[in-house]
């Protein structure tokens, strides 16, 4: 099934039924109890599956953990499986038992220790209501665990993205929208046994691209090693359980911790680095970093954190290394506080492989336009930069939010392809291959619109007298329209007693 955000039907049916808590608890809250629900009853289910494997066997090795973690299971104890909660749905302690339950689980598995939520006992969450959302997971069918985890992570994913488009400004922290992602894995292209890291991981969505994208092409979902840094707990525990969903072995470090002044990876050097880190962040903690490896380009200034973000990855980058990453477009021109010093010398060590300008609505959080970014150590065309208007791309799902295509997606990835091969021809309006000469004229400015130009119209045959004789007296009609509109107004305004 194709999966993009205007085509959900599984996932839409758990979130619509999901929602009958909705207004019992603040948003923040109800991610955590909804987000929490689906990750044990995938556990759960898939802890079942393995445990009537093992009783089949006869060997009695049904509570042996072991026999659990060998196949990547985790080991659900019996207070915490879900027919236990499935059957104490309608008591009024069944948020002290999820509670006990997640417990539970987290003394079992140490991987998830201070991971799971346990927040079921909050007197401000109607117990009859959560025991009718139980119902609803209860009644999921979920036999096959295998398929199942594409299906429970899709659902997951679905929320996620719901819950941003909810929580607006705050939803932005944690969720990037998967046609951003996808453009930055189908640009990159990870491949198996590759490492890749994000700097501000949110719930983890590149890393789920990655593993998809990587497994598409005949690789295995589990020869990628992940690194990710999150600063905010509620974040860095939604990320944790995602990987767990989808299968993935994920470093996120032991807790949350801030990229700049706490790099928990010091010495990693990943194969790719892709990130969407907060637009234009501070402050960041430059004050007590002025003297630090990272900025190999320039100190970035207090006041925004964007080439402090540029500079971290592309420290954390291996010799032949890639770098995705979305940024507002303000970092494409900017001079403050060295920034444009900064710009320049990453340029100048032809580390810029491409430039694509987005269109405008992507993100649920924010409206302002953003660029994709591609850093590449040892470039396939060197000296030379490809830059893409993308912003007539896309399509509107709805009144405020805009999505990518497959289609969309792949034009841009295979643009860049033909790039990296010198197989590509500049399309006005689209995109353009520039050498650093041609940078370095325009002041080292990033802006694609500068290098690609306005897409040429074709010619309608219609001479131009014509046109304009024509297009005049359509300007005249709306003219004389308006004056008599404004004097209806005016005469109904005048009736009511309001004298414009």
């Amino acid at each position: 099934m194709e999966n993009n955000n205007a085509n959900i039907g599984f996932e839409k049916h758990i979130w619509d039924a999901a929602c009958v808590l909705w207004g019992h608890i603040p948003a923040a809250e109800y991610r955590k109890v909804i987000i929490g629900l689906i990750f044990l009853k995938y556990i759960s289910t898939a802890f079942d599956k393995r445990y009537q494997e093992l009783v089949e066997e006869g060997d009695g090795f049904e509570d042996d953990i072991d026999a659990y973690t060998m196949e990547n299971v985790f080991f659900v104890p019996e207070e915490a499986r879900w027919v236990t909660i499935a059957s104490n749905a309608h008591k009024p302690e069944i948020g002290i038992i999820i509670d006990n339950a997640m417990k539970a689980i987290e003394k079992t598995n140490t991987s998830l220790k201070n991971v799971l939520p346990k927040n079921y006992v909050n007197p401000d969450l109607d117990k009859t209501v959560l025991g009718d959302v139980v119902d609803i997971f209860t009644n999921m069918d979920m036999s096959d665990t295998d398929g199942n985890k594409d299906l429970l992570g899709r659902t997951y994913e679905y929320c996620i993205q719901q819950f941003a488009a909810k929580e607006g400004q705050s939803g932005g922290e944690f969720y990037t929208p998967q046609s951003i992602v996808k453009t930055l894995v189908e640009v990159l292209k990870p491949f198996d046994n590759c490492r890749v890291y994000d700097p501000a991981c949110g719930s983890g969505g590149m890393f789920v691209q990655s593993a998809k994208f990587i497994e598409a092409h005949s690789g295995n979902r589990g020869h990628i090693s992940v690194y990710g840094q999150e600063a905010n707990a509620d974040t860095w525990k939604m990320a944790k359980m995602n990987m767990a969903i989808r299968g993935i072995e994920a470093d996120f470090g032991a807790h949350q911790a801030d990229t700049f002044t706490n790099d928990l990876f010091p010495h990693l050097k990943a194969d790719f680095v892709m990130a969407n880190p907060p637009f234009n962040y501070h402050p960041w903690g430059q004050e007590k970093l002025t003297d630090d490896i990272r900025w190999k380009y320039g100190l970035p200034p207090a006041s925004n954190a964007n080439f402090a973000w540029i500079q971290h990855m592309i420290h954390h980058l291996a010799p032949n290394g890639k770098i995705g990453l979305v940024l507002a477009n303000g970092a494409l021109s900017t001079q403050t506080g060295g920034e444009g010093a900064i710009r320049q010398k990453i340029i100048e060590s032809d580390l810029v492989e491409a430039i694509v300008a987005m269109p405008t609505q992507l993100f649920y959080s924010v409206t302002i336009p953003v660029t994709l970014w591609f850093i590449t150590k040892n470039k396939k065309q060197k000296g030379k930069t490809l830059f893409i208007d993308a912003r007539n791309l896309g399509h509107m799902v709805d009144r405020k939010h805009r999505d990518l295509s497959e289609e969309d997606i792949h034009t841009i990835a295979n643009t860049v392809e033909q790039f990296q091969n010198g197989s590509l021809e500049d399309k006005k309006g689209f995109c353009a291959v520039v050498d650093l000469d041609e940078i370095k004229k325009q002041d080292f400015i990033l802006t694609p619109g500068r290098y690609v130009g306005i897409e040429e119209q074709e010619d309608d045959g219609e001479p131009f007298e014509e046109k304009m004789a024509r297009l005049t007296s359509e300007l005249s009609e709306m003219f004389e329209k308006s004056h008599e509109l404004e004097k209806e107004i005016r005469e109904k305004l005048g009736a009511i007693g309001y004298e414009i």
